[in-house]
């Protein structure tokens, strides 16, 4: 490698790391425990999905955002196919795929999330649906992580998926409000009917007094989640994947905390108190 291209790598591995400091997520000090090799492959995968989530989430003409997606597929098939990348952020995933051999479809299927947002597939979408979405926005990221952490045991990629699934179950729950500003529903179609609400509006079903049982029972399967995503964890090398324990350390306090409020005032976003996320430091110690 020419002396321009070891800096030009060096560059777009310092731009995939800023992104994840300045998303002032307390998984940067998660990911601060691993090796440096591993740690630059997971802060480029982080850092790929949030510039996706971002084209997605902030304001602009449904054709561009899509237009901008489209690019982004390119930068990956390149990744794969020997085309040199043209993003920064692109060119810092290059040498994580090549040393974990991470698996193109899993990118893809990030993208294929993003677009289920762009086509308002995610308004009270059936419960199969919504998996199908956590899977790609959640799931996907999971499997990707794990090959980056090291923990390559079947039950690493298994734990991925389900854990992913608990965690996206927990955002939807804390940010019913955002996502109804936004014009997104994700409860399901199915848990609506049942509590009838017949109301597609995001707004008018977070005013439906009958929410906080759907939520409840939303709550309840990320639960269900949660304990399977333990018992995958006990078969793993759970050096291997501390991040991970701190992911479902954070994530299930703040469930608890929602779970508290009983979704009573649905627009007020729960978050964990900062004295809380220090104390989720001590499952960073080996």
């Amino acid at each position: 490698m020419s002396a321009a291209a070891i800096l030009d790598a060096e560059a777009a591995a310092a731009r995939a790391e800023a992104v994840v400091r300045g998303a002032g997520s307390s998984f940067f000090w998660g990911m601060r425990v691993l090796p440096p090799a591993r740690r630059r492959a997971i802060y480029a995968v982080y850092a790929f999905c949030r510039a996706v989530d971002d084209i997605v989430d902030e304001p602009g003409e449904p054709a561009e955002q899509r237009a901008r997606l489209d690019a982004w597929r390119a930068e990956i098939d390149g990744l794969y196919d020997g085309r040199p990348p043209a993003d920064p952020i692109a060119l810092a995933l290059q040498p994580a795929i090549r040393r974990y051999d991470l698996p193109r479809a899993e990118f893809e299927a990030v993208i294929d999330g993003m677009e289920m947002d762009l086509d308002a597939r995610n308004l009270a979408p059936a419960m199969a649906e919504l998996r199908l979405y956590c899977r790609r926005v959640a799931g996907a990221v999971g499997l990707l992580s794990v090959r980056c952490f090291g923990a390559d045991e079947p039950a690493a990629a298994e734990l991925a998926v389900v854990l992913g699934e608990a965690l996206q179950f927990t955002n939807i729950l804390r940010d019913l409000g955002e996502d109804a500003a936004d014009g997104r529903l994700y409860l399901p179609a199915e848990l609506l009917e049942h509590h009838g609400i017949a109301a597609r509006v995001p707004e008018a079903v977070l005013d439906h007094p009958a929410l906080p049982a759907v939520c409840r029972d939303l709550a309840a399967v990320a639960r269900e989640r949660y304990a399977e995503a333990r018992a995958l964890m006990a078969r793993c090398d759970r050096r291997r994947l501390r991040p991970v324990v701190l992911m479902t350390a954070s994530y299930e306090p703040l469930l608890d905390r929602l779970e508290a409020a009983g979704w009573r005032e649905p627009r007020r976003r729960i978050a964990l108190p900062a004295w809380r996320k220090l104390l989720l430091l001590r499952h960073l110690i080996p």
